[in-house]
């Protein structure tokens, strides 16, 4: 089992940074690939950006292109989206998630692992 909690969420104004971050606890999920998740109110969740056991980052989804920079930190069992110039359509639950097996996968139900989630609420 993997437990997964995510931090660093608020409400921020249009043009702000925020930082989240995604603890990993139990069995060791610094092998598999780990993804950002969001979904916002009435919305699908959408897979922002994914990264492999190596770092390399393996997919980025094109409305954060250039403002979002997901990392990780296997030693420590952590990884992070960076956030900058935030847009009120960025508002969403964010989510961390991490996938048996090596391949990575944009669709949610592929993921075994999930955090609770972290609200990022952008205001214009």
């Amino acid at each position: 089992q993997v437990q997964l909690v995510e931090s660093g969420g608020g409400l921020v104004q249009a043009g702000d940074s925020l930082r989240l971050s995604c603890a990993a606890s139990g069995r060791t999920c610094s092998e598999y690939p780990v993804g950002w998740f969001r979904q916002a109110p009435g919305k699908e969740r959408e897979c922002v950006q994914g990264i492999k056991w190596s770092g390399g980052v393996t997919y980025m989804a094109n409305p954060v292109e250039g403002r979002f920079t997901i990392s990780r930190d296997n030693p420590r069992n952590m990884v992070y989206l960076q956030m900058n110039s935030l847009k009120p359509e960025d508002t969403a639950v964010y989510y961390c998630a991490v996938k048996d097996g090596m391949v990575f996968s944009t669709n949610p139900n592929d993921y075994a692992y999930w955090g609770q989630g972290t609200q990022v609420t952008v205001s214009s």
